[in-house]
């Protein structure tokens, strides 16, 4: 969750200086040259000291750098945001306090629980689940001062919910407290893991009394909000995020950098956990364009132009307007899409697809191009990888074909270390395939002794990369889309795990 504003700020940040439950996802709104540093804590380890993170964002602010703070959830909702804004202030630098999205609200929503509701709630209390003192080492450290001023006697009736965060630790502890001090032991309780990160929340709900005990059973640790209150029996009815057919999924995205969103969003709408390895990078073709430059020279001598990807799309654009010319310089060719994904581009770009074969092959855009009377020459502008099967049926067909390179997929190993041990500790359920170059890129990455996959399901947008899966790795694909798009993807997924 983020506020429009906290994604302007980070939209503008130099730097960026962000905790362990800031989303990865949202550093990718902040720009792809700026600085980022990870100053996490975590109750066993932290990244830097208070001491040190004050001093990060002094030191980057006075270099003339515009930083933007990323905390998880409010930074003014124990979050330590009015101790680092009182340091600015000290040491003369300005700032700007964007409220944030605080999981004690924003992490019960996403189990179905509401913290106030007319019939059983009017009130709601947020309280620390521990007071520690940061003079003593993480995980060795002592209950501080602050510990003194929690009156429990007043606590455990204050509010109808009650809403403790960062208190798994200390969980018997406070259960005993409120206990003690009035709280009914048959009162409703929820425990809620990583909320709202996709593919990791988790939750249990049980009594006050039974809680340590389920807790502990179920595995539950840190992060984690605990929800006291009648509230919390409303999760059967209101649940509504982690019971999705994809939910507790964790999916590795092969996609470019550059297309990967829409999968990813898609894939999280649905509960699963996206693991972003874009093993494949796009780059501009070896010759530099200089044969799209000469087929756009003469491209009144084509009849069709047939584009087999939304890459291809892009690239022929981005160069089309590069040389000074736009759509109007195609008026007398006809334009041939390989299926919806690359249609929906040439529409971006004010292109509408004069034919879109009924399944979205290379084969069947051959077998089903219209013939046109006069019609003798083609342009496929693609990817350098192509395979030779689409220009070698048109050719069959008595056609004339110009394949020209207009971009290169390069092996891109970014995320390999990250996958590779996910792939190892079994973290991994699914890994989708898009195209036959993220499952060649994709092996090759993982080297010649891979990590076992055999639990591992693959799942490939349609029957081309598909076939390269069985070559590849010697196996079924477990899952293939019928509708050979991102979205018939996503929607055989769904299927597989219903």
């Amino acid at each position: 969750m983020i506020t429009v504003a906290g994604a302007k700020a980070l939209s503008k940040a130099d730097v960026v200086v962000y905790d362990r439950l800031a989303h990865p996802s949202l550093l990718k709104l902040a720009p792809a040259d700026s600085t980022k540093v990870y100053v996490g804590k975590a109750a066993d380890k932290h990244a830097k000291t208070q001491d040190e993170i004050n001093a990060i964002l002094v030191e980057h602010a006075s270099n003339g750098c515009t930083v933007a703070r990323l905390k998880g959830g409010d930074p003014f909702v124990f979050g330590r945001g009015g101790e680092e804004a009182d340091y600015l202030r000290d040491n003369n630098i300005s700032f700007v306090i964007i409220p944030g999205v605080t999981s004690a609200i924003a992490a019960p929503a996403y189990a179905g629980i509401p913290v106030t509701h007319r019939d059983v709630a009017s009130s709601f209390a947020v309280i620390t689940g521990h007071e520690r003192d940061d003079a003593g080492l993480s995980g060795s450290r002592q209950a501080g001062a602050a510990e003194g001023r929690r009156r429990w006697e007043k606590i455990a009736n204050a509010a109808d919910t009650l809403v403790f965060l960062m208190g798994v630790e200390n969980l018997s502890e406070i259960v005993a407290r409120l206990i003690e001090n009035g709280r009914e032991p048959g009162t409703p309780v929820a425990v809620i893991q990583w909320g709202t990160w996709a593919g990791r929340q988790k939750t249990v709900t049980s009594t006050l009394a039974q809680l340590v005990d389920v807790v502990r059973t179920a595995g539950l640790t840190a992060p984690a909000v605990t929800v006291v209150g009648e509230v919390a029996n409303l999760r059967d009815r209101m649940r509504w995020w982690d019971n999705r057919p994809l939910s507790g999924k964790r999916v590795v995205v092969t996609r470019a950098r550059e297309q990967s969103s829409s999968l990813v969003d898609l894939l999280r709408d649905e509960g699963a956990e996206p693991i972003e390895f874009p093993v494949i990078r796009i780059v501009a073709p070896p010759d530099h364009y200089k044969a799209l430059d000469d087929a756009m020279g003469r491209i009144n001598e084509y009849d069709w132009i047939v584009f087999t990807s939304a890459n291809g799309v892009r690239a022929f654009w981005e160069r089309l307007l590069q040389k000074g010319r736009d759509v109007r310089l195609l008026h007398d060719t006809g334009i041939a899409a390989i299926g919806a994904a690359t249609a929906d581009a040439l529409r971006e770009i004010g292109l509408v697809a004069d034919f879109v074969p009924t399944v979205f092959t290379g084969a069947e855009i051959a077998r089903q191009l219209p013939e046109v009377t006069g019609a003798k020459r083609v342009l496929i502008p693609r990817a350098l990888e192509g395979g030779d099967d689409l220009p070698q049926m048109l050719s069959e067909r008595g056609l004339e074909v110009d394949v020209i390179p207009v971009y290169e997929t390069v092996l891109d190993l970014s995320g390999v270390n990250d996958v590779r041990a996910r792939l190892l500790e079994g973290t991994v359920d699914i890994v989708t395939f898009t195209s036959s170059s993220t499952v060649k890129n994709f092996v090759t990455a993982l080297g010649p002794t891979p990590p076992p996959m055999a639990g591992v399901a693959l799942a490939c947008i349609g029957p081309t990369t598909a076939t390269t899966v069985r070559e590849l790795f010697q196996r079924e694909p477990d899952i293939l889309a019928q509708e050979y798009t991102i979205a018939g993807l996503v929607e055989a997924l769904r299927a597989a795990s219903v």
